[in-house]
């Protein structure tokens, strides 16, 4: 009787502790993330601008083509808080609907690339052997590329527009995602719950679909935002040197570009400034938030 009652003492002090509930993996990134400071702060800029963006039709319905001879480089007034541009325009207009062009060809951009780095990523980690010899060696030969030579030839054979610019990003901005992808996926094939499926029957595509790829987007995420942040930067270059995005659509990139001459940038600031100043508050957020992410990811680094 002693002897029992002793064998349940461990037992009723297991019993009387608090229990601690599983986590899921987003749960646990979430906790951390709200941790970081500067990755919070950065999604509420970034909430703003993308928000800008999306309501620019309802902020600005007259739209960015409506323009006035009369005020030509005007500086900022109580009329135009930005002040406008050579013809008159107005820049705040224009800026909010330039936001609304570089995302929007960004988020083109970067879904081509991750459907294309994804895919191949996957296939070539999965299955291995030749079929991940010949993709790879794919991927050296695009990433080898001179990628502005490349541009400057698709643009004079297709012509400069909106939706050339989000088609040749997308083609370029893949390799980084494929390689990523296939180092996940090869870990991940190797592990005892995708062996059990396999065991049991299961396809390869059932395996891909709903064991592997699971448990790489999550950390895919924090690829996509440096991508994302890479491709605006891209895009706003390419509108800068007119191969991007042309006139009379209005981008950040070519609202800066057509205020380079040296008589704007130093005596008409707010034609260059407010373009310059939302793409770096566009790009130090996206970097910030995939900092903010890769430090949620992982559960050795302290987040202060």
């Amino acid at each position: 009787m002693m002897s029992a009652t002793a064998s349940d003492k461990p037992i009723a002090q297991l019993r009387s502790q608090p229990r601690i509930e599983a986590q899921s993996l987003s749960e646990m990134t979430w906790k951390r993330f709200r941790r970081h400071r500067l990755g919070l702060v950065s999604v509420a800029v970034l909430a703003l601008i993308v928000a800008s963006a999306i309501l620019a039709p309802a902020l600005k319905p007259e739209g960015y083509s409506k323009l006035d001879p009369r005020i030509r480089y005007e500086s900022p007034t109580a009329a135009h808080v930005m002040g406008t541009d050579a013809l008159g325009r107005d820049i705040f207009t224009r800026l909010l609907y330039g936001g609304q062009t570089s995302l929007t060809v960004s988020v083109v951009a970067v879904s081509i690339s991750f459907f294309i780095g994804v895919t191949l990523g996957a296939v070539s980690g999965y299955f291995g052997s030749w079929v991940d010899i010949t993709i790879q060696r794919v991927v050296e030969i695009v990433a080898s590329m001179p990628a502005l030579i490349i541009i400057l030839s698709f643009v004079a054979v297709y012509g400069a527009n909106i939706y050339n610019t989000m088609l040749i990003l997308g083609l370029f901005g893949w390799t980084g995602l494929c390689r990523f992808v296939r180092g996940q996926v090869l870990q991940i094939r190797e592990m005892d719950f995708v062996l059990a499926s396999r065991s049991v029957g299961g396809g390869n595509r059932h395996i891909i679909m709903t064991h592997v790829l699971p448990n790489v987007v999550p950390y895919l995420t924090v690829s996509l935002a440096f991508a994302f942040s890479s491709t605006i930067l891209l895009e706003t270059s390419l509108s800068y040197l007119g191969l991007g995005v042309q006139a009379p659509t209005p981008s950040w990139g070519n609202m800066v570009g057509d205020a380079s001459s040296m008589l704007n940038l130093r005596d008409r600031w707010w034609l260059w400034m407010p373009a310059g100043v939302a793409i770096t508050l566009t790009v130090l957020s996206i970097n910030f938030i995939g900092d903010a992410l890769r430090d949620a990811l992982d559960p050795h680094t302290s987040i202060d």
